[in-house]
């Protein structure tokens, strides 16, 4: 869970956050066990207030950029306000099955 644990960190220290998750998702694709490479985030900040949503991936690419670049193969990013997650009933929506390889 290293690369796990440091996109968690990363997240933590970049922004005030007052929710989050990140799950590995990559037992949903092909690749082999205990891989770390397929990662969805829910990130709920004020930071994301009055930003729409390719500036908000572009605040969380930037932290996550060395994550990104080598052992991440799939970021998905899941961005809320505090009011837009209350809206949301606190979920972000499921991630797709895989379409490739042998899943």
């Amino acid at each position: 869970m290293e690369v796990q644990a440091a996109i968690e960190k990363k997240l933590q220290e970049a922004f005030k956050l007052s929710h989050f998750t990140v799950d590995n998702e990559s037992h949903m694709h092909s690749v082999p066990a205990n891989s770390e490479t397929h990662f969805k985030v829910v990130l709920v900040s004020g930071a994301f207030e009055g930003k729409r949503s390719v500036a908000r991936h572009q605040m969380v690419y930037k932290v996550l950029s060395d994550e990104v670049e080598g052992p991440v193969h799939a970021l998905a990013i899941h961005t809320y306000t505090d009011q837009e997650w209350e809206t949301a009933n606190a979920s972000a929506p499921n991630s797709p099955n895989c379409k490739g390889g042998g899943k």
